[in-house]
This record gives structure tokens, sequence and C-alpha cells, in this order.
């Protein structure tokens, strides 16, 4: 009876001897790992025991600064930028139902989770711009987690030091004012001095960028950019307002001078277009927009595809800008960093691990993590403000004006 028993039931390593060596070595390596111990089969990480515990959104107008816990008593820290701060500390606390007990190291994962949870409230500055911040919080903990800068994390740095402005040697500038849908010779050549004094100020050796912060129509644009050529200005900046690439398409067969933009757009998805049409020279990020580390280091790598550098827009407080830099500090095809003192940010809120250099550059961010010390003593005291308002523009007959 047994012997009929096991002819009618062959075993598995019977059946993989048939297949010939290397097969079976496979087949036999398979049950030897097991699939514990077999890493395709162990995707999430189920051999990591940190988990993330608590989310904290605290608001601070116009900003909201983040603070994910672990089990492990690690913290990671993220900002959430430019949106109302109140609605944007609701929608945080809300994402974090998707990420409690989650593995904190699965980032990528993570991100996916919190992008695609919602159909109807994927995308959009608000969603996009909470997740950027929870994203580098994640960051932040897998580097303290490991013990090393993020940008470790990121392949490494690609270079030693990173050039920012506004310095002695690279100045941005505005247009100085809302402007009609076509200019007169008088207010062009207004805007052409503010260019020429800047040029005068930092020099031949020295930069100059123009925003133009889509509040001057596309005909006094083309007006005003075939002016200032001879200038040899590095960029015009938010040429137009985003959202219809065929205004900056037109815009780029007309305007010889570099045009860098990309601000207000959000994720890998809102910058192909730029890319695929050729419409702009230079991009321009924001981590606290994009979606965070995660997308700001897949755009450098589209945008590398196409010979488009990266010029990171970044107008938040040391939190953010610091996570900025570590992206900026890991990618080949970079060209120059937004960057304001920490003190016109809600000042005193942390401590930064870099410093502004004598040549316009500022040196790699230090530490585990993103590297930052956050006082939250002060960011309490700073919660208390709330400076929020609406502030429409409107040019000179009252007619609400883009900027």
């Amino acid at each position: 009876m047994n012997l009929k028993s096991n002819k009618s039931k062959p075993t598995r390593r019977s059946m993989l001897a048939g297949l010939g060596g290397a097969a079976a070595a496979q087949g036999l390596l398979q049950d030897a790992l097991g699939a514990q111990a077999n890493p395709a089969a162990n995707v999430e990480d189920r051999a990591s025991n940190i988990r993330i515990t608590k989310l904290t959104c605290t608001p601070a107008d116009p900003k909201c600064i983040v603070k994910l816990e672990t089990n492990f008593g690690i913290t990671g820290w993220g900002e959430i930028s430019n949106v109302i701060a109140d609605v944007a500390t609701t929608l945080a606390h809300r994402i974090f139902e998707l990420l409690d007990g989650q593995n904190p190291t699965r980032i990528e994962h993570l991100w996916q989770l919190m992008y695609r949870a919602h159909r109807n409230l994927r995308g959009g500055p608000f969603m996009v711009h909470t997740i950027s911040a929870i994203d580098m919080a994640l960051w932040d903990i897998v580097g303290k987690l490991w013990n090393v800068p993020i940008y470790r994390l990121l392949g490494g740095p690609t270079r030693d030091k990173i050039r920012v402005y506004h310095t002695d040697k690279a100045r941005k500038i505005g247009s100085g004012g809302l402007w009609p849908f076509s200019g007169t010779p008088a207010e062009i050549d207004a805007v052409v001095e503010r260019v020429k004094q800047a040029r005068e100020l930092v020099g031949n050796d020295g930069a100059v960028m123009f925003d133009a912060h889509c509040n001057m129509p596309p005909p006094m644009l083309i007006q005003f950019a075939n002016r200032i050529e001879p200038y040899e200005v590095l960029w015009i900046e938010e040429a137009a307002v985003y959202g219809n690439i065929e205004i900056f398409k037109r815009l780029r067969e007309k305007i010889n001078v570099p045009l860098a933009t990309g601000e207000k757009d959000r994720t890998i998805w809102g910058v192909i277009p730029y890319l695929i049409n050729n419409a702009i020279d230079i991009l321009q990020p924001d981590c606290g927009f994009v979606g965070g580390i995660t997308q700001m280091k897949k755009i450098a790598a589209l945008a590398e595809t196409f010979y488009v550098p990266l010029a990171p827009h970044c107008t938040m407080t040391t939190v953010g800008m610091t996570a900025s830099l570590h992206v900026a500090a890991s990618i080949p095809y970079f060209l120059i960093h937004e960057g304001y003192s920490p003190d016109n940010r809600l000042p005193g809120l942390a401590k930064r691990s870099w410093s502004l250099r004598d040549d316009g550059h500022v040196t790699l961010p230090e530490g585990p993590g993103i590297g930052v010390e956050v006082d939250e003593a002060r960011l309490a005291e700073l919660s208390k403000e709330r400076s929020f308002k609406w502030h429409p523009q409107f040019v000179s007959d009252g007619s609400v004006a883009d900027y």
C-alpha cells in the first residue's frame, strides 16, 4: 500500500530531477531559501520592524511643518508649502490613515499609495504639496535609520558644492509691475532698464535672471525679450501661466532668450509636455510642490534625457530648502538653486547643516537624513500666527491680472 501511494504522488524533488541539471538546481535552491528568505517573495520587507506611529502637522502660515514618528524613536520632518495651512493640516492627518503602521522605508510604495488612493483627489496643489512634505519626512527617517545624508541614498553627490541665487554674482529681478496686453515703448523701456541695471550690478561674469511671473502677456513679453538679448540674461522665468503648452510653444518660436518654468507644475506628468515639445530650456521644479524628493529626482532624470538642466525653485523654510538641496547635490544636470535667508521664512524654525560660501555656492548638507534640527518650541510659537490672505492683483483698468 505504501509503495503504491508513493508512485501515485511524485515529490517535487523527483519532478525537478527530470527537468535537467540547471532547472533542478534552481528549484532546489528556491526550496532551500524558503519564502521568508527569498527577496523576490519578500517585497514588503517583513524582516524590518520599523513602523510609522504618528503624524503631527503644525500650521504656521503660509507653511505647515510635518513630523512623522516611528516605533524606533526616529522622526522625520517635512514642509507643506504655499497652500492654505488649515486645509493642508486637515488633509495631512487624513492621509495619515494610509500611513499608520506602515514601514517608512518603502518610500516609493507609500508615495504611490498616497497619490493613487482616491481617484477624485489625485493631483492638484493641496494633495501634492501635502504628499511632498510627507515624502521629505520619509526620506529624513530613512537617512537617519542608515545614518547618512539623503543624497547618499540618491546615488551619492555629483558635486562638491551647490550654486545658488541670490548672491552678489547671481540676481533675479521681477517685471516691476502688472502690464497690459501689449506694451508701449515707454513701458518696454522701463523693464529693459531693470535688466540693464542688474547686469551692471553683477558684471559680465555674473548671472541675471528675469522673472516675468506670468504677468507679462505674450505680445509684451515678445517685445521685451527681443530687446534684452544683448544683456545675456540666463533665463526668462514663468513666461506664461502654466497649463497651456501651446502658449509656451508660440513664445519659444518668437523668443531667443532661454525660457525657464516649472515651479507650479506637479509630478512627472506635469512637466513632460514642456520637454516633449521643446518648449523650455531650463526646468524649475519645487521640491515642496512637485511631490517631494521622490518626484523631483524622477523629474531630474526625465529632464536630463532632453538636455534640460534643473534650476530648482524654492521659497521654503530651512526644512524644505535643505530637502531640495539633497536632490540638487545628487543629480548630474543642474544649473543653479533658488534660495533665500532662512530668516525670511519662519525665522528660528530650524538649524541648518550647510552654509553659504563666498563664491556664490552653498556647502552640501551634513548629518543624517535631511540634516536639520527643528526647534519645536519655536514652531509652537510660529503656529499661533495666521497670515494667509487672498491677494488678487489688478491691472490699471481694474481687471484681475495673472501673477
